[in-house]
């Protein structure tokens, strides 16, 4: 129990682990606890018992979700939108009026269908910028890419495989355009330095001088992008 209400924790035993840990995911607002093979759920229960003032505070700390719904205010290329339901109009999703000095997100259709139309607006604006950014950076290095495709990851904002296939968060819709240009151009970098090493920091300046602008940008907010579509 915590706070008077039921906490679950997902047990997760690896071959690997030497001992117990804990860890709550900001992205899923879930816990984990990494367990040896062989240690006793007896025993798991009491260490989670002996650490539940740490979880409470850890939890207590997540900003809070802000589901995909009408009159949710969400960032798009890193400035505020509030949704707006639009149940009589026509079409799916599209970039509405300021009101009130705020931009809208104007939203068609029947209540329930809102948050995937949303999501698959975001992802489709997602797809759009960054295809736009990894061709600019293509050329600009003079490298070629394999497919690109949007995930939505925990731990990494982008990847880029040795066959030269980028994924992405779709979450960088969120974020200031720096930050997904910069994002584009460190994988496209990585298709002539498959390393973090000086050549390939170089290569990424070289590029996108605003590297270190985006870094800042995601080290202070970018936990908080996973907060969004959340229930």
């Amino acid at each position: 129990m915590l706070d008077d209400e039921l906490l679950r924790v997902a047990v997760r035993r690896h071959p690997q682990a030497r001992r117990l840990t804990l860890r709550v995911r900001a992205t899923s607002r879930d816990v984990t606890l990494t367990a040896p093979p062989h240690v006793p759920l007896s025993f798991a229960h009491a260490f989670v018992e002996r650490h539940r003032e740490w979880v409470r505070v850890r939890l207590v700390r997540l900003p809070e979700a802000v589901p995909f719904e009408d009159g949710a205010v969400i960032p798009v290329r890193g400035d505020p939108h509030r949704i707006v339901h639009c149940p009589d109009a026509r079409g799916t999703v599209w970039f509405g009026p300021v009101v009130r000095g705020m931009p809208t997100l104007c939203v068609a259709g029947d209540a329930p269908h809102v948050a995937r139309r949303v999501l698959d607006f975001l992802k489709r604006e997602a797809r759009r910028d960054l295809g736009a950014a990894v061709k600019h950076y293509t050329a600009a290095l003079k490298v070629e890419v394999g497919r690109l495709t949007l995930r939505d990851t925990a731990s990494r904002w982008g990847s880029c495989s040795a066959r030269g296939d980028l994924s992405f968060s779709w979450r960088l819709i969120l974020a200031p355009r720096v930050v997904l240009d910069y994002l584009a151009a460190h994988e496209v970098a990585h298709r002539l330095e498959m390393n973090h090493g000086p050549r390939f920091w170089r290569l990424v300046e070289q590029v996108c001088p605003a590297r270190r602008e985006a870094e800042a940008w995601l080290r202070r907010h970018g936990s908080e992008l996973h907060r969004y579509g959340g229930q």
